[in-house]
């Protein structure tokens, strides 16, 4: 939630809920109008499995997956986040679903849990994009 307010806003915000919300945001990229809806999703409820889950990433035309530096959990569930992905995306046609992953807090590099490497080397074995951020800033 942290980065999308940031990204949506320019703001930054610490403390957030557990609530999932959809925002809508138009961007000017190359002279372009881009219009983004992002289904901004927190961890606990990602972790649902079902139909819930399955009509997110159906919804969904790319995925831009956190977690925090600072927590080793949040990078561990990757794998299958991605691997569920990509089986009901690219399942339905053969276009390479475009994925993201995001290290986050990497202002708090002294709780770190997760090196930059290991984020890189899952990154490039998943086929994935790879960025290490900070949201605060």
């Amino acid at each position: 939630a942290a980065l999308t307010v940031r990204f949506l806003t320019r703001r930054f915000i610490g403390e957030y809920g557990d609530m999932e919300f959809i925002y809508s945001h138009n961007l000017t990229v190359d002279g372009r109008e881009i219009l983004f809806h992002i289904w901004d999703v927190p961890n606990s409820q990602q972790a649902e499995e079902g139909s819930s889950e399955e009509k997110r990433i159906q919804w969904a035309d790319s995925f831009v997956l956190v977690y925090s530096i600072c927590d080793r959990a949040s990078f561990n569930i990757l794998p299958l986040k991605i691997q569920f992905i990509k089986a009901a995306k690219e399942g339905q046609s053969q276009e390479k679903v475009p994925i993201v992953i995001v290290g986050n807090k990497r202002d708090l590099h002294h709780q770190r849990e997760v090196s930059s490497e290991e984020g890189r080397l899952l990154a490039l074995s998943l086929d994935c994009g790879f960025y290490e951020v900070s949201a605060a800033e």
